[in-house]
């Protein structure tokens, strides 16, 4: 029998948010970001260690007090608003790997995404990863059928256009072809996919789809309130749901 993958989730969390100061620590439904993100990992039952990767002193203590752990410090030059996740991602797998210990898969946890039932996701993923051997699974959205390339339009020279040349035979939204967006709430990938790749997709990826009820980003003051109105309503759908068991 093949020994269980070990599985790392890797929670990237740096300091300097200018859209949201300080958004990883700001409490949202009354917890961090940082401990959402926490409570998923540990609630989905397939990770081994969690790691925080962190410029910010202020965010590697609430991580600590969330039990995550924070075995290092991420270098400022990984920590900028232009810095790409692959080399944040590398840095974290090397130092993990420095002291003796080689993850097999890593599930990828942005704070800024905590989605409604984001524990359940990981879990799916995970699976999903280890019965495909697919080089990643991410988690996707359907876009409305009006967002659909086939439907959408461009403006060329002041003409409005297809955006797509097969969108001109496509009159009705219904028949436009399903698009999805990568949503965030959690992209699980294997650590030879990074290394063999340099890329945290690879050439095989693999969507899970989830409810675009449950899919929460947050950039803005805007998405912000509109998390917390969500949180709060699904808290009472379980209340009710607790009551009627």
């Amino acid at each position: 029998m093949s020994p269980l993958p070990r599985v790392l989730a890797l929670v990237p969390a740096r300091g300097g948010s200018k859209g949201i100061p300080d958004k990883n620590l700001r409490p949202l439904a009354g917890h961090s970001l940082i401990a959402h993100a926490a409570a998923a990992a540990r609630a989905s039952g397939v990770v081994d260690r969690i790691v925080l990767t962190t410029d910010s002193p202020r965010i590697a203590d609430e991580g600590r007090r969330m039990g995550l752990e924070v075995p290092f410090t991420r270098p400022a030059e990984l920590a900028r608003d232009d810095s790409p996740m692959l080399p944040v991602v590398e840095h974290a797998i090397d130092m993990v790997e420095r002291d003796g210990w080689t993850p097999d898969i890593i599930v990828l946890l942005q704070p800024t995404s905590p989605g409604i039932r984001r524990a359940a996701c990981l879990r799916a993923a995970v699976e999903a990863l280890v019965q495909t051997n697919a080089d990643s699974v991410v988690t996707v959205i359907e876009l409305p059928r009006h967002y659909s390339p086939d439907y959408v339009m461009r403006v060329d020279e002041g003409r409005l256009v297809p955006f797509l040349p097969q969108g001109a035979g496509v009159t009705r939204r219904q028949d436009a072809r399903p698009a999805f967006v990568r949503d965030g709430t959690a992209y699980v990938f294997w650590t030879r996919t990074v290394r063999n790749t340099q890329s945290i997709y690879g050439n095989d990826c693999r969507p899970l789809v989830v409810p675009a009820a449950d899919s929460i980003t947050i950039d803005t003051p805007e998405d912000w309130a509109s998390a917390e109105e969500r949180f709060a309503l699904a808290g009472e759908r379980a209340a009710l749901q607790g009551r009627q068991q």
